[in-house]
């Protein structure tokens, strides 16, 4: 894990410990895996998504439907009747352990490439993190620019 003293990347993408404390490791790279995962099979945007009124970012949305058992509902409708249903709800279940809040709740890249390769049986997700554009914002650390991650490194 190293640590940078200025964190700088795209809202929704930013990994928790990576926003909060400039920390990060090839974990951080998974929460942006899956949250990308979210958004196409979704096709919604994680940043200023919403649903019904609700105050959820694609995140919070996804993880409702996984514990009420609709998963399938966070399908886009466009791809809906040409998927095959068992492996999109898969590749869900797969993104929502990609975006746990702790790093080390979270699955290695070559864990997430099994998973989604595989029948092995996965673990139930936890709670992700509901990050959302505000969260970013309050940090007051963090910047966008244009679209790109850029990361300085210095030594600790």
């Amino acid at each position: 894990m190293a640590k940078t003293m200025k964190v700088v990347g795209t809202y929704g993408y930013i990994s928790p410990e990576y926003a909060v404390h400039g920390r990060f490791s090839t974990k951080s790279d998974v929460f942006s895996f899956g949250v990308l995962v979210l958004e196409i099979v979704s096709g919604k945007k994680n940043r200023g998504f919403s649903h019904e009124g609700q105050s959820d970012n694609l995140l919070g949305h996804a993880w409702r439907l996984y514990i009420e058992d609709k998963s399938i509902e966070l399908v886009n409708a466009s791809i809906c009747k040409s998927c095959v249903v068992s492996e999109v709800l898969r590749s869900i279940h797969v993104a929502l352990l990609c975006v746990q809040h702790h790093a080390e709740d979270r699955p290695t890249m070559l864990s997430v490439v099994l998973m989604l390769t595989s029948d092995c049986v996965l673990p139930p997700p936890k709670e992700p993190t509901f990050w959302s554009e505000e969260n970013y914002r309050q940090l007051g650390s963090v910047s966008s620019m244009d679209e790109y991650m850029l990361t300085l490194l210095y030594a600790t």
